[in-house]
């Protein structure tokens, strides 16, 4: 166990001091940019690794391989899904998305660049944008403390679930806090190697060193749950292909959500040059194809050698770390463990970040002070960070069944995110004729959309994002078309963004 502590105790230094260390050296210079997008000056690996990271958090190691090793082969549906809208996402979004912000009056937040990219006065859509952004990230930061709590608790025992929230928020508000987005990208990019390195190291040292069972698969496990006594049957299936049509159409509806997610579309805006999102996007596809298919395997070998140990008692989610107990020293199964506090770090940093950026510039600066200096701006941001902590922290150390509501809500957040503002992300860049208010409507569509399928269709078992998206892009083509068309400036600003010289 102490080398599982020293290891951890090493991990957390090192973010703590890569967040003082940019508090130090830009403390002068940095400006409201800098802190919330670096400047625009991140280089393709930073850019690449810290998309990746920030977008799997701890449930690429805790909740999907836990559900594929309960559920069997269609929850795999959900990673191919993720992976084909990466792809997608840094193929088609990410290189338009950069010289689009930038035409658009320099945007550093998703909100400000949909209102710059139609020459609009109207503050509506950045006000819809940021109390979106603000309420669904406060929930992200709250699953992302749980998560933490969870790993910490998990590997000392001893620890309360208190102590290990406050531990993981000291870390987390270290990075963001002082050092901004920097700071957040360049942890990033180093937790994304590590999340890497852990979710391959598993595997391949379970091919090379143990005996398959494929028989062991068959077997059906129940497990009772200790709060509402229900009991959960457990039956692995026998394919992927064999998956019924809701599950594929589910599982790849979540690739949509990449679309609308502002943390990941951010990474984007900040790249240094256009021309280097050919290389940010090699890196994260081979990134997330390796992780995800990594992860899968995990399960499916965690169904066959662990699952009379974890999947009687409910404990699925652990699988990753059962493993690396029992594969790895203490001080090596530490350090994989740490890519699990890793991954839910690299996610909540940066929804703090998009979340803080969306109040002071999208709503502070243009409504509430206009005349605010970029200092002023700089520590409305880090108090709002702060703040957006403190509720996060006080709803994760809710009873059991809050927190457990709250890792619910991640999956419909996420749907909120991809049905609200992907369709009009996607408009905006590819079509010239695209209005204002079709854009509003798209945003508010969706999100109607979205949680009303939830709260009365859901029994469907139909993910609530693939009504949620296709509604948002109907409303967006509808009342563009019912709009007259967009004034000559704001055509030669699609005009400047598309040239292929502009901004290289």
């Amino acid at each position: 166990m102490n080398g599982e502590i020293l290891a951890f105790g090493l991990y957390f230094v090192a973010i703590i001091g890569v967040g003082i260390y940019f508090f130090l050296k830009d403390r002068k210079s940095g400006g409201e940019q800098d802190y919330f997008i670096g400047g625009r000056a991140m280089g393709p690996w930073v850019t690449a690794m810290s998309a990746q990271a920030s977008d799997m958090s701890a449930w690429l190691l805790m909740g999907l391989p836990g559900s594929i090793m309960a559920f069997g082969f269609g929850q795999m549906w959900i990673g191919i899904g993720l992976a084909l809208g990466t792809a997608a996402n840094w193929i088609f979004v990410a290189k338009r998305l950069r010289k689009f912000s930038k035409a658009a009056g320099d945007a550093i937040t998703v909100p400000q660049y949909l209102s710059n990219r139609f020459l609009t006065k109207s503050h509506t859509l950045q006000i819809i944008c940021a109390i979106i952004f603000f309420a669904c990230f406060t929930v992200y930061v709250a699953s992302g403390f749980v998560a933490g709590a969870s790993v910490f608790t998990t590997v000392f025992p001893s620890l309360s679930t208190s102590t290990a929230m406050i531990i993981f928020a000291v870390a987390m508000l270290a990075c963001t806090f002082f050092g901004g987005f920097k700071a957040v990208c360049w942890t990033d990019f180093f937790q994304g190697i590590l999340m890497l390195i852990a979710v391959l190291a598993v595997p391949i040292v379970i091919v090379t060193t143990m005996d398959m069972n494929p028989a062991a698969l068959e077997t059906v496990y129940t497990y009772t749950d200790g709060a509402s006594g229900a009991v959960t049957t457990c039956e692995f299936g026998t394919g992927i292909f064999s998956s019924s049509w809701k599950e594929i159409v589910s599982g790849l509806g979540w690739g949509l959500g990449y679309f609308g997610m502002p943390h990941i579309l951010v990474r984007f805006m900040s790249i240094e040059k256009p021309s280097m999102i050919k290389k940010s996007a090699t890196v994260a596809i081979v990134w997330v194809v390796l992780s995800l298919g990594a992860t899968c395997l995990i399960a499916y070998f965690g169904r066959m050698f662990l699952a009379e140990e974890l999947l009687t008692i409910g404990a699925q989610k652990t699988v990753f770390i059962a493993f690396a107990r029992k594969l790895f020293p203490a001080f090596i199964a530490g350090v994989l463990m740490a890519a699990i506090i890793a991954a839910s770090m690299s996610t909540a940093d940066s929804q703090l970040l998009v979340a803080s950026s969306s109040f002071t510039s999208d709503i502070y600066k243009p409504i509430i002070r206009k005349d605010a200096s970029e200092k002023e701006i700089l520590w409305v941001g880090r108090v709002v960070v702060l703040i957006v902590s403190i509720i996060g922290f006080m709803i994760a150390s809710s009873k059991a069944e809050g927190a457990q509501a709250i890792m619910n809500l991640v999956e419909n957040a996420w749907a909120g995110f991809g049905s609200a503002f992907g369709p009009a992300i996607i408009l905006s860049l590819f079509w010239r004729r695209f209005t204002y208010k079709g854009a509003v409507a798209g945003v508010v569509t969706g999100a109607i959309v979205d949680v009303c399928w939830l709260a009365f269709m859901s029994h469907t078992g139909i993910y609530e994002i693939i009504p949620g998206f296709f509604c948002s892009l109907i409303a967006c083509v509808v009342f563009t078309l019912l709009d007259k068309e967009p004034g000559k400036e704001i055509q030669e600003l699609f005009d400047k963004a598309v040239a292929a010289d502009f901004d290289e």
